[in-house]
């Protein structure tokens, strides 16, 4: 089964043909707002461009070649953005560093790109790349954001590169123009580096087109508007992220940027955007809170939360079937939304279109949960190899538990052992220095494997059942897709973080589940049980029972092969610094069961094979 809607032909030949047409179409409007110092500051597109073309100019002094590859170490902030497309407009190409990455790990990704240079945040990666300079033979300079100059020049302030880009432009005038209007669609734009669940990540080739397929694409769907307005918290050197940035500079979408977490909620509020997209974890973790704090109140507050849920719920349900509201209902809803759900949405900002999750699978009960809170998730698909945006649902055509139906120009069909293959513009060019693994992940007729299991249903929406390498087949020959389980304990389980399910060639299955801190050390104080830190409550046979009480909901809903048998509490949470979360914040499983390889073993000889 195959599902393919079609788009027009290209109306943009590089990214930087794309920047440039909108700084001249949309000079003074807003583009960019971010927070410097405790306030918030805007710029146009015009103000913006005008930095672009100071730092494109600064490369294009500093000798930037073709194609040659400037690495991008920092948090998500508005330098990030500048820096990206100044690098495409004077015709090179950007590679990305997570700032979580360890000195060795940097210095692999530079060498492999060979990296000319490097553009980083803080003085913390300015000094981790001082320590591994010798390690970094291609690289000319590095570019700071924040912080001097070195005494030998090898680090220099962005404010210094963008004063001699400008000193370049009024030597060179027609320079600039000229690189930028001799890139060819073709041409390399974005080596991403694939966060590697095993294995050393491998470099990603996205061309120009592929990003200006991207843009045109969502263009093309009429999601939005120029009179939406985007709040940008992801991650930049994710691919999910790129994505966002190539649809508001095409549509010319005022844009928040500012990548602190802690200050999202706060942010929110502040900015008050219209739509934004994020990974499935923030979502988990707003649900957690509003449901636990709609339960906790007081008896009649608990009541009236109920109330309107049950009645949000009615209402999800007839929307989802595109059925009319019945007065009485609407009256209802009007009623639980002023009461209950308004304050929900005021979390958010309170001017929220959508939202739009990606990067891993969102649990179709959480984005039910939201739907009754009149909260909209659209969740998306797609992979770094596909330039992230493949399949979405809509405002009009959604189906939870469904990534949506495919992009316009993008194909999807499912082979023959239910992988989901692509094919289309957004299509990677390859995987850098390395054919043997480009010719293993993309046909010689160009569909690319993407490793995901799913199923096209009649009405175009794909549905994705679980990654196909981590497909759980039991000794007895069943096959068991771990995320369904893993979902439905997360969502019914306020007190779990994160789960892995494990028995692949095992006679049964169990799990190894990571608690909520704050959630269980709630719970814990108010059932007055003594504890400390997070390992010590993970190790409290009370804990581990009111988590078993949640296991056994879930498995009375399951097949007996499907159901765990067993779980094993860890002693700490799953996290990038621990190693066990990629910087998308997916759970590197093997990662997992080779840490508790030991557990795991001690199951199947302490459990009845049953």
């Amino acid at each position: 089964m195959s599902a393919e809607v079609r788009l027009g032909a290209s109306s943009f030949k590089s990214v930087a043909e794309m920047w440039q047409h909108r700084v001249e179409s949309t000079p003074e409007s807003e583009a960019m707002t971010w927070r410097r110092e405790g306030r918030w500051i805007t710029a146009t597109w015009r103000q913006a461009g005008e930095r672009v073309r100071a730092i494109g100019n600064g490369l294009l002094a500093l000798g930037l070649e073709p194609e040659e590859r400037v690495c991008l170490l920092s948090a998500t902030r508005v330098e990030w953005i500048l820096a990206d497309l100044g690098t495409l407009c004077a015709g090179g190409a950007t590679s990305t560093i997570y700032p979580s990455n360890t000195s060795e790990e940097c210095a692999y990704i530079v060498n492999d790109c060979e990296g000319a240079f490097i553009v980083c945040d803080t003085a913390t990666q300015v000094q981790k790349l001082i320590s591994i300079r010798s390690q970094l033979p291609s690289v000319r300079k590095v570019i700071t954001f924040d912080g001097p100059a070195t005494a030998d020049g090898w680090v220099m302030p962005l404010a210094e590169l963008e004063r001699l880009g400008q000193e370049f432009s009024q030597a060179h005038p027609q320079k600039y123009n000229e690189v930028r209007e001799a890139i060819t669609p073709d041409r390399l734009a974005t080596l991403i580096y694939t966060s590697g669940t095993t294995g050393q990540p491998k470099g990603v080739m996205l061309t120009h087109d592929s990003w200006v397929y991207e843009a045109e694409a969502v263009d093309a769907l009429g999601l939005l508007t120029p009179a939406d307005k985007q709040y940008l918290f992801l991650p930049l050197y994710h691919v999910f992220a790129k994505v966002m940035q190539v649809v508001f500079i095409r549509l010319g979408i005022p844009t928040v940027i500012d990548g602190d977490i802690d200050s999202l909620i706060a942010n929110l509020a502040e900015t008050q955007p219209t739509w934004m997209g994020a990974v499935p974890r923030i979502f988990e973790k707003a649900y957690v809170r509003t449901v636990t704090q709609g339960r906790e109140s007081g008896r009649a507050q608990r009541a009236l939360f109920e109330w309107a849920l049950s009645v949000g719920r009615e209402v999800s349900r007839e929307r989802q079937e595109r059925k009319t509201l019945g007065a009485m209902l609407k009256l209802k809803y009007q009623i639980a939304d002023r009461l209950v759900f308004s304050k929900v949405k005021q979390r958010f900002g309170g001017r929220l279109r959508f939202l739009i999750s990606g990067a891993a699978p969102l649990s179709k009960e959480i984005a039910e949960f939201f739907h009754a809170c009149d909260i909209l998730i659209l969740e998306g698909y797609g992979l770094t190899e596909s330039s992230a945006a493949t399949c979405v649902n809509g405002p009009d055509d959604f189906v939870f538990g469904t990534v949506g139906r495919p992009l316009p120009g993008t194909q999807v069909k499912i082979a023959e052992d239910g992988e989901i293959l692509l094919k289309g513009r957004g299509i990677m060019r390859g995987y850098y220095g390395q054919p043997e693994a480009t010719a293993e992940a993309i046909s010689a007729d160009g569909w690319l494997r993407t490793g995901d299991i799913g199923v096209l249903l009649p009405s175009g929406h794909l549905q994705i059942t679980d990654r196909k390498k981590e497909l759980i087949v039991t000794a007895g020959g069943k096959n068991i897709a771990p995320a369904h389980f893993q979902n439905l304990l997360k969502a019914r389980c306020p007190y779990v973080s994160q789960v892995v399910m494990h028995g692949d060639k095992r006679p049964f299955c169990v799990a190894l589940v990571a608690i909520n801190e704050e959630m269980v050390r709630k719970w814990a104080t108010e059932k007055k049980i003594p504890h400390t830190d997070y390992a010590d409550l993970a190790s409290k046979t009370e804990v581990r029972n009111l988590i078993l009480s949640y296991v056994d909901q879930v498995n009375r809903e399951l097949p007996s092969y499907e159901t765990v048998k067993g779980i094993a509490l860890l002693p700490e949470d799953l996290s990038q610094e621990n190693g066990m979360l990629t910087p998308s914040l997916k759970v590197k499983r093997r990662a997992v069961e080779q840490r508790y390889q030991s557990e795991l073993d001690a199951f199947y000889t302490a459990l009845p094979q049953t």
